[in-house]
């Protein structure tokens, strides 16, 4: 095979596309939703309830409530943290946008704290230096799947008193100085989207030790209505009887999902240990590769990425990262980019948010690639993407 990037005239890589992410579902999997379809609850039966027991057990949280998605989860997890009009709540630009609009949905201000330049995380002196006397929560993101500092940021909280909710969509089994992530925040919100460690094709939840905090997440879980009659304002009229003591949306999740997030969960340890072989090879491929630089480890965590990202060196690269990025796609490698700074978003920009707020976040934005991570891959997909890799660097390094 000739070693000329397919981009440059050579052929690619591999013949079939590989993408940066795809689920894994076996047979068991496909048998837990075919049972629920046949049973008597598509949706408030008793695979929620048996889903958020695994998640207690599995991270050692006191208490789990299924959700819709991760959006939700860091919606309801705002709610019962009384986060409202005048509070402000700190997170970093580098992650999906629910991260800061889970702020905005109740009435509060997002402020972007930067990021540490070779973790990648949420920099916990960058969120000190935000704080302000209106500082209510702060949101901080498991990135890439890599635990964030929880020592410094359970320090902050005790020295401020913001509510720490942490948000662990790409960090389901990661652990951290051997805890496992879920225990250390307020509330610790998973996703299990599709293309994450564990899928339900949707689905999220919020994890806590707090009981005053659980019995809020029920509540605006399912549109702020109560069956418990010690809850209740007036004497039931019967046992068919509920009330509404809120305003919430319904975030319910079904059964469908719920016995799928389940399945998946038996299988965590196996998807994790595929993953760190993944990680390991391409550290020590990438470790070593002129042109490119590999994110660094969290002290304390170790983790179940979610994504691995390259980032480009231009100093050794004649190629930006769109082209990089197209060539990869030549060599029929199928990259993204994770993530488009959230206050570049014509949105936020209406909102009064500028460029320049975060110089070590927008840096990385502009050199950063994420490129196939999933547990399915073969030995023999790495090695394309990291063959692939090697091509596109020798030919346009300097």
């Amino acid at each position: 095979m000739s070693n000329l990037p397919a981009a440059a005239g050579g052929s690619p890589v591999r013949s079939t596309k590989l993408y940066y992410s795809h689920q894994s579902i076996n047979d068991a999997d496909i048998q837990a939703v075919v049972d629920v379809l046949k049973s008597d609850y598509l949706t408030c039966g008793p695979h929620i309830t048996e889903c958020e027991d695994k998640l207690c057990r599995m991270t050692g949280a006191r208490h789990a409530v299924l959700c819709s998605n991760d959006t939700a989860a860091l919606h309801i997890a705002c709610m019962a943290a009384g986060i409202g009009p005048g509070d402000e709540v700190i997170t970093t630009p580098i992650t999906f946008a629910a991260s800061a609009n889970c702020a905005l949905y109740v009435g509060a201000k997002p402020v972007f704290a930067d990021i540490d330049p070779e973790t990648y995380n949420i920099d916990p002196k960058s969120v000190e230096a935000h704080i302000t006397p209106h500082t209510k929560a702060v949101v901080a993101v498991d990135f890439g799947g890599q635990s964030v500092d929880q020592d410094a940021f359970l320090a902050l909280k005790k020295r401020y008193g913001f509510v720490y909710i942490e948000d662990a969509a790409h960090s389901i089994g990661t652990t951290y100085k051997g805890a496992p992530v879920g225990t250390f925040a307020d509330m610790t919100t998973f996703s299990f989207h599709a293309v994450k460690t564990i899928t339900g094709g949707e689905g999220g939840a919020v994890l806590t030790d707090s009981d005053e905090l659980y019995e809020k997440l029920l509540l605006f879980r399912t549109h702020g209505i109560t069956r418990d009659p010690k809850l209740m304002v007036h004497k039931p009229d019967g046992p068919w009887y509920y009330e509404m003591l809120t305003l919430a949306p319904n975030y319910r999740i079904t059964d469908m999902q719920a016995a799928l997030i389940s399945s998946q969960l038996d299988r965590l340890d196996v998807f994790g240990r595929r993953k760190k072989e993944i990680v390991r090879r391409y550290d020590e491929a990438f470790g070593r590769m002129k042109g490119i630089l590999v994110q660094k480890e969290t002290e304390g965590s170790d983790s179940v990425r979610h994504l691995y990202i390259l980032r480009l060196d231009p100093a050794h690269l004649r190629i930006d990262r769109k082209a990089f990025f197209e060539a990869m796609g030549a060599e029929n490698i199928i990259c993204n980019v994770h993530y488009i700074p959230i206050y570049y978003f014509p949105y936020y920009e209406q909102l009064g948010y500028p460029k320049g707020l975060c110089p070590n976040a927008e840096a990385l934005y502009d050199t950063m690639l994420t490129i196939p991570l999933f547990y399915a891959m073969t030995d023999q997909d790495v090695e394309d993407v990291i063959t692939a890799v090697q091509k596109i660097t020798d030919y346009y390094g300097y």
